[in-house]
Parts: C-alpha cells; sequence; structure tokens
C-alpha cells in the first residue's frame, strides 16, 4: 500500500514541476520594457555604423534605412596595403595596453598606502593628484608638445611618449578610485593574514587586491578606453601615416573636400571591437573579486 500511494504521489510531484510559472508584474514588465528601448537606442548608433559601411557609393544619399544592394568589400579591402589599418590598429593596443600597464604599476602602490597611512600631507597629496583632473589635454597640448621637442623625442617612435602622456592623463583617477575601494577593506583582514604568517606584501597580494579587484578592474577599463579613444595628443605628435594610431587613421578618411563615408564608418566598426572583447574578458572578475580574498 505503500509503495502504490508513493507510486501515485509521484505523477502529482512531476505535474507541480511542469506547472507554468507566473506572469510577471506588472512592474517587472514596465522595467523590462523600459531597458530593452533604452538598449535598442544605445544599439542604434553600431548599427548605423555598419548599415553605412555596407551601403554603395550610389546609395549614400538614399533614403532607405538599409541599401538594396550590400558592399562588402569595404570591409575586406580596408585591410589593405594602401590604408594602413593593421598598423593603426596595433599601435592603437600598443599604447592603450602600455598606458594601462604603466598606471596600474604607479596607480596602485600610492593608492595602498595612501589608504592604509595616515602620513602628513596625505589629504594635500590626494588634493594634488585630483587637481591635475582640472586640465584636459587639449589645455596642455602646447606644453606637451615643447616638452617632447626639448627632449628630442620626434627622433623616437612616438609610441612612447603617447604611453606616458596616456598614463599621466589617467593616473589621477585610477588613484582616487583604487584609494577609495583599498580604503573600505578592513584592515584587520591583513593582520590576521600577518598573524598567519603573511608578510605586509603577501598580505596585500592575497588578500587586498582580490577584495578590490572591483576598483582595479573599473580603473583598467577606463585607461584602456581613454588612451584608446585619445586623439588630440596623438595628432599633434604623429606626423608619419606609417605611426598613425587609430583615431588619426579615422581622420585621414575625412578630406577637405570629401568624405570617405564607407571607410570612416567601417574603421569604427573595427574601433569598437577591442572594447567589446575587453568587457566580456573581464566583467565575470567583477564579481568574483569581491570575495576571492576573505573567502580563506
Amino acid at each position: 500500500m505503500a509503495a502504490r500511494g508513493l507510486t501515485a504521489q509521484r505523477p502529482a510531484a512531476g505535474r507541480a514541476r511542469r506547472a507554468p510559472g507566473r506572469l510577471p508584474s506588472p512592474r517587472t514588465a514596465i522595467i523590462a520594457a523600459v531597458a530593452y528601448i533604452v538598449a535598442i537606442i544605445f544599439i542604434l548608433p553600431y548599427v548605423e555604423m555598419v548599415i553605412t559601411a555596407l551601403r554603395p557609393q550610389g546609395e549614400l544619399l538614399g533614403r532607405d534605412y538599409l541599401p538594396h544592394h550590400f558592399n562588402w568589400s569595404t570591409f575586406t579591402n580596408m585591410w589593405g596595403s594602401g590604408y594602413g589599418l593593421t598598423s593603426s590598429v596595433l599601435i592603437s593596443l600598443e599604447i592603450a595596453g602600455g598606458a594601462t600597464l604603466l598606471v596600474m604599476v604607479v596607480a596602485l602602490p600610492a593608492a595602498y598606502y595612501t589608504a592604509r597611512r595616515r602620513f602628513r600631507g596625505r589629504l594635500a597629496f590626494l588634493l594634488l593628484v585630483l587637481a591635475t583632473q582640472i586640465l584636459q589635454p587639449t589645455v596642455l597640448i602646447v606644453g606637451i608638445y615643447k616638452e617632447y621637442l626639448n627632449f628630442n623625442l620626434e627622433n623616437i617612435s612616438p609610441v612612447w611618449s603617447l604611453i606616458v602622456v596616456n598614463a599621466a592623463f589617467n593616473l589621477a583617477f585610477s588613484i582616487w578610485i583604487l584609494n577609495a575601494y583599498i580604503g573600505s577593506i578592513p584592515v584587520e583582514l591583513e593582520e590576521a593574514a600577518m598573524v598567519d604568517g603573511q608578510s605586509r606584501l603577501g598580505a596585500m597580494f592575497k588578500i587586498t587586491i582580490p577584495i578590490a579587484m572591483p576598483g582595479i578592474v573599473t580603473s583598467l577599463i577606463f585607461t584602456f578606453i581613454a588612451a584608446w579613444n585619445e586623439f588630440i595628443t596623438a595628432l599633434t605628435l604623429t606626423t608619419n601615416p606609417n605611426q598613425y594610431p587609430l583615431t588619426v587613421r579615422l581622420d585621414s578618411f575625412r578630406g577637405a573636400y570629401e568624405v570617405d563615408w564607407q571607410h570612416l564608418f567601417g574603421v569604427s566598426v573595427v574601433a569598437t571591437i577591442p572594447v567589446i572583447i575587453l568587457f566580456a574578458l573581464i566583467e565575470g572578475r567583477v564579481v568574483g573579486g569581491l570575495t576571492a580574498g576573505s573567502i580563506k
């Protein structure tokens, strides 16, 4: 009898599991609809870039949103030797990656020390660092170019100069955001690690840095994107077309009397790909860094 009772209960349980879920509440449906609308608004410019890059020359002024014929040759011939796109992408990666690495090497120790030590002049130092964000590259471009000539850097690859300049522009933001993240981490976690035999440096690398990973990732993304998109300094310091970064290469498609819209938008699409890949690779580390250092 007990076996038959269990057998009779199993179909009922199965039917309960297969029961359809409840419809979302009106509030949830409205929030989801607004989120989709906002996402579509942000995606539309990228869709327009792709469509314009694929639009034939004769249909650039047409009223139809989609072209009658797709010109796929834009995405193939722009990698040819006449456009220099491959070298520009590599140069931009060198500049953005080098500036990001340099910022991390300098900002992380500075932020850790200012967050853990209450030395005299600490607030003045942080305010001085923040004050450097007031002046934009466009305002400083004359002085930057003067120093560029004084140190005779025009005979060296401008990539190194652009790495240093972009790192200097983004260093203040990284120090402040990392200082805030590290300052919010209880110092008792490091003290407990040192009681277990870790050194101060070991406690920083095994405890503090994993917990501060959201701040590190934010600083990394901000620095990389800012260096990747920088234009004024790159335009000023690079005079050889073979050394153009991607932003300056984009400007070369805009002439005095005509604009090569297909290649301009095609290269713009290519310029967004590294940033998308960076977000895809790092996004998962933001949540993981919240607890990775304190689980032990």
